[in-house]
């Protein structure tokens, strides 16, 4: 008798180990990896990308997403093209010049609409219009990112080229420079910017880039081979996101309050609040029509076509073919 109960427990706790292994995997078959290739360190204004242990926006939704640090829209865009990651978070130009390469991508949500670059010098420097940086040395973020793309289209707009300006590069946080005279005017964000000003900037001149060029700042982008063998995924990474965005919309105080936790220039809330209206305006087309992630072929069609029309890319390309609907079956 006491074989057979001790063979009956060891029967019952070797189902039960069983059992609980098999939930384990079935839990571990449900989430599903992503991992988003950044443009940068991860910043305040990325703030609903990064409190997913807090809000769980993504992982809800089944999604483990990694983001993994950049050095500019051109790092974004090689780390998908080598499988390093999945999605890259990058702006128009980087995308440009890979489908000019030939590269096979697809545009699959809008992030920021607005164009949030700028020219930014000191007072003294007598740099107000981009025919004023002629001679000039600029700084910029690096020679892969937004920051150097949108110069040239300022260049180009005065009919200069980056040969008539000596470009140097900068990293992040690229004011020091023009703070310290290393550089006569540095190219960088609307955040960029502010964050700049709290550090004691002085009195500058700005020359917004939107005056020239309103193309979106940056989108999600993926290989074309990734979006057709992960539509389904995308979409609830979709879903997930324009979920988070909306939150930081509706509650950039919160926002700002866990910027401190997660962001790497969070330190500061008050500066993160203002961070965080900045970009959550950028965000939106305009205060009364969101269309949070939508994409606008027509403007970033005429986009590509500036690029060409400059002389930045040696295609003409048909964006048509480049932009996904996946965001327009999510909303149906």
């Amino acid at each position: 008798m006491k074989k057979t109960a001790i063979l009956i427990l060891c029967t019952f706790f070797l189902l039960c180990g069983c059992s609980t292994a098999t939930q384990n995997a079935g839990k571990d078959e449900e989430t599903q990896q992503l991992t988003i290739a950044n443009w940068s360190k991860l910043i305040t204004e990325q703030t609903n990308l990064l409190v997913d242990e807090e809000k769980q926006f993504f992982s809800k939704n089944g999604l483990d997403v990694e983001i993994v640090p950049g050095n500019g829209g051109g790092d974004a865009i090689k780390n998908i093209l080598s499988g390093k990651a999945d999605i890259a978070f990058t702006d128009p130009g980087s995308l440009f010049y890979a489908l000019d390469q030939g590269e096979k991508l697809k545009v699959i949500y809008n992030i920021y609409p607005q164009n949030v670059f700028n020219i930014v010098s000191l007072k003294e420097n007598n740099v107000s219009k981009p025919e004023d940086l002629k001679g000039k040395t600029v700084g910029v973020y690096s020679l892969s990112s937004g920051t150097r793309q949108n110069l040239l289209i300022a260049l180009h707009h005065a009919g200069l080229t980056e040969n008539d300006v000596k470009i140097v590069e900068t990293g992040l946080l690229n004011f020091a420079p023009l703070m310290q005279g290393q550089v006569d005017a540095t190219a960088a964000t609307d955040t960029g910017l502010y964050t700049g000003q709290q550090k004691g900037l002085g009195e500058v001149d700005i020359i917004e880039v939107k005056d020239y060029l309103n193309m979106p700042s940056d989108l999600f982008v993926v290989t074309e081979k990734y979006y057709n063998e992960n539509k389904e995924l995308l979409s609830k990474f979709l879903q997930s996101y324009k979920e988070s965005a909306e939150w930081m919309i509706e509650h950039p105080e919160e926002a700002a309050e866990l910027a401190a936790d997660y962001a790497i220039d969070g330190q500061d809330t008050a500066m993160n609040l203002e961070i965080i209206k900045l970009r959550n305006t950028a965000s939106i087309y305009k205060e009364d029509d969101r269309r949070l992630g939508e994409v606008d072929i027509e403007v970033l069609q005429a986009a590509a076509d500036t690029y060409f029309e400059l002389g930045l890319i040696q295609q003409e390309l048909q964006l048509g073919q480049v932009v996904s609907d996946l965001l327009s079956e999510e909303s149906e």
